[in-house]
């Protein structure tokens, strides 16, 4: 079991692993051993609440693709297990993040006194800006 919170976690066996070969330097090594992982979990799929599998489907994450599944490479190690480690790690933090749930935004309304200075400052404004007008002269 993977514990995402007190109150929450997932089995294993909803997460899959596929080990590919990592990117970037590293010499001999990094063309003949596959360290790096790829961490796939079906969220629709998954034993999550149906709010929390909502939150994460509606995130604008990239790594959640069109059938809502979340793709996480692991390639900061060099060995497979600590890039498991890794890629475990941040399923956590991401369905995490998804459990909270976010605040109600309520409306608020300017204050009065915050009007009064507004229309204030467009008339301190307004005044400058006419005495910068040339003068007519009246003959």
């Amino acid at each position: 079991m993977l514990t995402i919170t007190p109150r929450l976690s997932i089995p294993l066996h909803e997460v899959e692993f596929t080990a590919i070969r990592a990117q970037g330097a590293g010499g001999q090594n990094v063309n003949k051993v596959s360290s790096a992982l790829h961490l796939r979990f079906n969220i629709k799929a998954s034993s999550l609440p149906d709010d929390i599998k909502e939150r994460l489907l509606n995130s604008r994450d990239s790594r959640v693709n069109k059938e809502g599944v979340l793709v996480i490479k692991a390639q900061q190690f060099r060995t497979q297990e600590k890039n498991r480690t890794a890629a475990l790690e941040r399923l956590q933090a991401f369905i995490a993040a998804g459990a909270q749930v976010p605040k109600t935004r309520r409306p608020t309304r300017p204050s009065r006194n915050s009007q009064r200075k507004r229309m204030d400052s467009k008339t301190k404004h307004g005044k400058t800006k006419s005495l910068r007008k040339p003068v007519k002269l009246d003959h």
